[in-house]
């Protein structure tokens, strides 16, 4: 299934995509897609019902965050080797871990807001974990039990904040809009192997990152492993697994950043795409 959030930003309804790409109206199954209906007897539910029963949504809906009232996004820094060279920084021996905020979260095609004075704003394209029951000290044999879905988040930074002031990344991560995830939730029972994922992000029509999950340097059921042994996963967790190379700050021979009117365009196989425009802080 592909379940999303329709609607304007805050009345957003449940819904999910058929086969012909239609939005269809869940809201008389579900009142929202949460914790809740991420587990798995509620997803079991939701894939037996008769989809054409469901209303069809008309015209071509906004869609929102795919997930509502997530209590985590953890995020994986460095998890590709060649992201790691671009940047100049050590391949991990362990999981990097940094947390974004979840105010940062934003819809798949919403505008991506810089900052006053940003000078440093960059884009990474990352796979991005849905946990669906709650996850502690588990194995990484038991790891994708505990996975309701997969979709994509863009992990928006702003390099400055997040490098020069003090080297605490989620500075530069958690500005408001920096988490754009989406465009909707796919439950992992159509996803066969998380590990081999294409991937890839445009800047204006220009291809600035090819990739592929199978060379995550630490896979899912590592991350989950990990994860799981020093915070308690919970449902409707979201984890973002890091970025292939191909970002703003490692371009050669200068560096290329965000600025107003640019337009990011994203996407990972079985997945879907998003587009931002980027906008001026209010």
């Amino acid at each position: 299934m592909k379940l999303v959030r329709y609607g304007e930003i805050g009345a957003e309804k449940p819904g999910l995509i058929d086969s012909n790409g239609n939005v269809r109206d869940l809201s008389t199954v579900v009142s929202e897609i949460n914790g809740d209906a991420l587990s798995e007897s509620s997803l079991t539910k939701l894939n037996d019902i008769e989809i054409d029963s469901l209303n069809v949504v008309p015209g071509n809906p906004r869609l929102g965050l795919p997930i509502s009232g997530t209590p985590k996004l953890i995020c994986i820094g460095l998890n590709y080797s060649d992201h790691a060279k671009e940047s100049n920084m050590p391949i991990p021996t362990e999981p990097v871990v940094f947390m974004k905020a979840i105010s940062a979260l934003n819809g798949p095609s919403d505008d991506v807001i810089l900052p006053d004075n940003s000078v440093k704003g960059d884009w990474e394209v990352e796979l991005a974990v849905v946990i669906g029951s709650t996850a502690k000290k588990v194995n990484e044999s038991e790891a994708l039990a505990h996975v309701a879905g997969y979709t994509i988040c863009n992990d928006v930074s702003e390099r400055e904040w997040q490098l020069e002031h003090g080297n605490q990344w989620s500075k530069g991560k958690s500005f408001d809009t920096f988490a754009p995830v989406g465009p909707w939730l796919v439950t992992k029972d159509e996803i066969n192997d998380p590990q081999n994922l294409a991937m890839w992000l445009d800047l204006n029509g220009k291809r600035m990152q090819t990739g592929n999950t199978n060379t995550m340097i630490f896979g899912v059921e590592k991350l989950i492993s990990y994860l799981s042994h020093f915070v308690t996963l919970q449902p409707g967790d979201i984890i973002s697994t890091g970025t292939p190379p191909g970002v703003g700050m490692g371009v050669k021979p200068e560096p290329v950043f965000l600025k107003i009117g640019d337009e990011m365009r994203l996407g990972i196989d079985g997945l879907g795409e998003q587009k931002q425009n980027v906008i001026a802080g209010k």
